[in-house]
C-alpha cells in the first residue's frame, strides 16, 4: 500500500540543496507526486509530495540531509482523504487575480483574502510581476520598468459566480485605489496574438473631435455632446453626426497642427515597443478619424487602422464623413474579421477602450480591458485599468517585468 508523505524544507537558500534532498528521497525509493519550490529574500521554501511503496527510514534520511544542507526538514504523513481532497482541488478551474496600483497597500491582502474565501476560493500561489522598487524609494527609470506595482494570485475553487466576484472586486479596488482584474486561466491566456485599441482617450490623452471643435470655436457645444455619448446616454451615430455638423468650414491645415500636438497616453510607447517585439498584431479601431489614426500608425507602428474618414472639399471640412460610420457594432465586427483573416481564435484577441462605444468590442475579445474608463464602462467591462499607464496591459497578459527586461527595452 502506498504511503504518501509531504516533505517541507525551509532555510537560507544555497546551491546543492535540491540535489541533496533528491538523493535522500531516491535512496528511500520514493516516487515524486508533486513539487513546488520558491526563494523569497534569500529564503528557500520547498514542498514535495512523495509516495513510498516499501518501508524505509525516509524521515531519518531527510533529517540527515537537512543537517548537512542547513535546512529545517519536516516529513508529514498524508492520509487517503487528504490526498483525495488535494487531487480534487488540483482539477478545479483556476482563476487569475491581478492587483495593480502605483503602490499596493498591505491591507489589500486581507481584503482579497476575505473576498476569495467568501467565494470558496483557495489562494494557490502569489507572485510579483512588477520589478523591485529602488532602495532610495524612488521609481524605476523611464526605460527600466512599467510604472507601479503588480501582484498576481492564482485561485482555485468550485464553480464561481464570476460576475458577482468581479463586481465585488471592482468595489473593493475602488475603496483602496487598486485595480483588481480576474481572469479565467486557460491555454489562451498567454497566447493572445491580436490587440485592438480605441484611439481617443485610450492611445492619446484627448478627444480629437473636441480639439477640432476648440479650434473652430464650437468647443462647448461639441464637448457636451461628446461627454453624453461617452457615458452611453446618446446613440453614437446620431451624436457623431450632430458633432460633425458643427465642424463645417474648419480649415484643413488645422488637422496637421493638432496631429503633431496630440499628447500620447502614459505607457503607450513602451507597450507598443514590447508588443511588436513579442510578435503581436496591433490595430486601431476608432470612432475618430483616419487622419489622426494614420499619424499614430506612422509614429507607433500599428499594423492596421480603421476609423472614420473626414470629407474635405476646397481645403475645408464639410462636416460629414464617408459612410458607413465606424460605431460600436462595426468595431466588434472588425475585431472578428481581423482575427478570422489572421487565423486566430477570438480567445487570442485583446481589446482596449474607454467609452461606451467600445463595450461591444471589449465583450467580443478574449480579453477586454476598459482603460481609464467612465464608471458605466468599468462596471460593464470584464477587466479595467485605472491606476496605471497603458503598458500595464502587459501584466494582464501575464508578462513579468523581468521577461520584458530580457527582451531589452
Amino acid at each position: 500500500m502506498t504511503r504518501r508523505v509531504l516533505i517541507r524544507a525551509t532555510g537560507a537558500a544555497r546551491p546543492g540543496q535540491l540535489a541533496g534532498l533528491g538523493r535522500a528521497l531516491a535512496a528511500s525509493g520514493a516516487r515524486l507526486l508533486d513539487i513546488n519550490q520558491s526563494v523569497t529574500f534569500g529564503m528557500l521554501s520547498l514542498e514535495a509530495l512523495v509516495g513510498l511503496e516499501q518501508e524505509a527510514d525516509l524521515e531519518g534520511a531527510l533529517a540527515a540531509a537537512g543537517d548537512a544542507l542547513a535546512l529545517d526538514v519536516q516529513a508529514i504523513q498524508v492520509g487517503a482523504e487528504e490526498y483525495q481532497r488535494w487531487s480534487s482541488q488540483a482539477s478545479q478551474p483556476r482563476l487569475i487575480l491581478t492587483l495593480l496600483a502605483p503602490h499596493l497597500p498591505a491591507g489589500i491582502l486581507a481584503e482579497v483574502g476575505s473576498l476569495t474565501a467568501e467565494h470558496g476560493l483557495t489562494v494557490e500561489l502569489i507572485h510579483r510581476l512588477s520589478g523591485r522598487e529602488p532602495l532610495d524609494g524612488g521609481v524605476p527609470g523611464e526605460r527600466d520598468a512599467i510604472r507601479g506595482a503588480c501582484v498576481e494570485c492564482w485561485l482555485r475553487g468550485e464553480e464561481v459566480d464570476l460576475d458577482a466576484l468581479r463586481e465585488k472586486a471592482l468595489a473593493l479596488g475602488a475603496m483602496h485605489g487598486v485595480d483588481i482584474a480576474i481572469q479565467e486561466d486557460s491555454i489562451w491566456r498567454r497566447h493572445r496574438r491580436l490587440v485592438c485599441f480605441d484611439m481617443d482617450s485610450t492611445l492619446i490623452q484627448a478627444e480629437v473631435i473636441d480639439e477640432l471643435a476648440r479650434r473652430h470655436g464650437v468647443y462647448e457645444e461639441v464637448a457636451e455632446v461628446t461627454e453624453r455619448a461617452m457615458r452611453g446616454e446618446l446613440d453614437f451615430q446620431q451624436s457623431f453626426r450632430e458633432r460633425m455638423a458643427k465642424l463645417r468650414g474648419l480649415d484643413e491645415s488645422v488637422l496637421a497642427e493638432i496631429a503633431e500636438s496630440l499628447p500620447l497616453m502614459d505607457g503607450v510607447e513602451r507597450l507598443m515597443a514590447q508588443l511588436k517585439r513579442l510578435g503581436y498584431r496591433t490595430a486601431i479601431l476608432s470612432g475618430g478619424f483616419t487622419y489622426f489614426a494614420r499619424h499614430l500608425q506612422r509614429k507607433l507602428g500599428f499594423d492596421e487602422i480603421h476609423a472614420n474618414e473626414l470629407l474635405i472639399e476646397d481645403g475645408k471640412v464639410t462636416g460629414e464623413v464617408r459612410e458607413p460610420i465606424l460605431d460600436a457594432e462595426r468595431k466588434a465586427e472588425l475585431l472578428r474579421e481581423i482575427a478570422e483573416r489572421e487565423g486566430l481564435a477570438l480567445e487570442q484577441t485583446i481589446a482596449v477602450g474607454d467609452g461606451a462605444n467600445d463595450l461591444k468590442m471589449l465583450a467580443a475579445a478574449g480579453l477586454g480591458i476598459a482603460f481609464r474608463a467612465k464608471p458605466l464602462v468599468r462596471a460593464q467591462a470584464s477587466h479595467s485599468i485605472s491606476t496605471l499607464g497603458l503598458d500595464a496591459v502587459l501584466y494582464l497578459i501575464g508578462y513579468r517585468q523581468v521577461d520584458l527586461e530580457e527582451q531589452g527595452e
